[in-house]
């Protein structure tokens, strides 16, 4: 069985989906590993050191079509999958509750499609859940970027020239992109707040240093995945009352609230920005879903009358592309390595399995991933 992985189009994408190590990890396993030519370029990685690995070098479009199982970071275009050899299982992110037609379009090309973003945030699934693994280098990124654009240092400082005090910081959202955001900013020094809808997550936040700020919101909670549930109107505007004061004190506030599959809600409003200091740093994570923040745009950095910088931008974890790389191809392997069959060399997706209920979204012709199937 060929497994195969082609370099990324999307501009600005620096990730690849298979590293030497993963591809050395397949081979292993008893698969023909062919990857495009010049595909670890991007992350410093040569020809040369996947062919160590025992992968084979080829052209782009023999990678593309002759693939059984294909690897990649962003979703094909309509093109490509012209192109796929049929009945081949392509396993990326895909974004599938706002591509429905890519969806629909992989299943009249008899295409299987593994998305690997509704892969369940289970025990057994951990090692395969690349959304959590890209997350947690966004959480890091954030940060960095916050504090390199910041006039202020994190740190306290104690100096004959007199005290520094530390750099505020409040993140809005513990999940797995906030709780990496917080314990990279305590490790920068900065005095550190956090929020959240799910109380669960207050044991956590305190762990890594932090100060969990407590607002009334009434009923809330989590999906079965560890996802924040969507707030009511009325909750929404309680929260933006009760985080408007924390957000004029602070230096930095990093915002991580998306719902899955949907678009993300607004927490702070630009009444809450024009409260905000001169200087102050707001990272919006959620941006390419909507925004977190009124007057974040892609890929931009917008400076507001009173000061505030916003920083919209996208593709947080390619910023680091060596180890979001080195996390996301583990994660795919890791995926491959758990349904393959050692005896026959091959592939089998057992369609009983609960991770692949949730992940397989097209199968066989057929749409048969029960969320987007019955999407209105």
């Amino acid at each position: 069985m060929r497994v195969g992985a082609i370099k990324e189009t999307f501009p600005g994408e620096k990730r690849v989906a298979l590293i030497p190590a993963s591809a050395s990890k397949l081979v292993k396993l008893g698969a023909e590993v062919v990857v495009e030519t010049n595909l670890g370029s991007s992350i410093g990685v040569s020809d040369d050191d996947y062919q160590k690995s025992g992968a084979k070098v080829v052209s782009h479009d023999e990678a593309l079509s002759s693939s059984d199982i294909f690897l990649r970071v962003r979703k094909p275009s309509v093109d490509e999958i012209a192109r796929f050899k049929k009945g081949c299982l392509h396993v990326s992110f895909l974004d599938p509750f706002n591509e429905r037609e890519l969806v629909s379009t992989l299943a009249a090309q008899n295409i299987s499609a593994i998305s690997v973003e509704m892969i369940p945030r289970t025990t057994l699934a951990q090692k395969m859940d690349a959304l959590s693994s890209q997350a947690n280098l966004a959480g890091y990124v954030m940060v960095i970027l916050a504090a390199e654009r910041s006039n202020k240092i994190f740190p306290m400082l104690m100096t004959p020239a007199g005290t520094i005090t530390p750099a505020r910081a409040f993140i809005i959202g513990a999940g797995v992109a906030g709780l990496q955001a917080i314990a990279t900013a305590k490790r920068l020094g900065a005095r550190v707040e956090a929020f959240d809808t799910r109380p669960v997550v207050k044991e956590q936040v305190q762990s890594l240093g932090a100060k969990f700020i407590e607002i009334d919101l009434g009923e809330t909670g989590q999906t079965k995945d560890g996802y924040a549930k969507a707030l009511t109107p009325e909750q929404l505007e309680k929260q933006r009352q009760g985080m408007a004061k924390i957000c004029s004190q602070s230096d930095v506030v990093i915002t991580t609230a998306q719902l899955f599959g949907r678009k993300a809600p607004i927490v702070i409003t630009k009444d809450m920005v024009a409260q905000m200091k001169a200087g102050s740093i707001i990272v919006d994570m959620a941006v390419e879903s909507g925004g977190n923040v009124e007057g974040s745009k892609l890929n931009e950095e917008v400076i507001t009358p009173n000061g505030v910088r916003i920083i919209g931008l996208g593709n947080l974890p390619s910023r680091v592309a060596v180890h979001a790389s080195q996390m996301y191809s583990n994660n795919l392997a890791n995926l491959i390595e758990h349904f393959w069959d050692k005896e026959q060399k091959t592939l089998k997706l057992n369609l009983d399995d609960e991770i692949i209920k949730e992940c397989l979204i097209t199968h066989q012709g057929q749409i048969i991933n029960e969320q987007i199937k019955n999407l209105k």
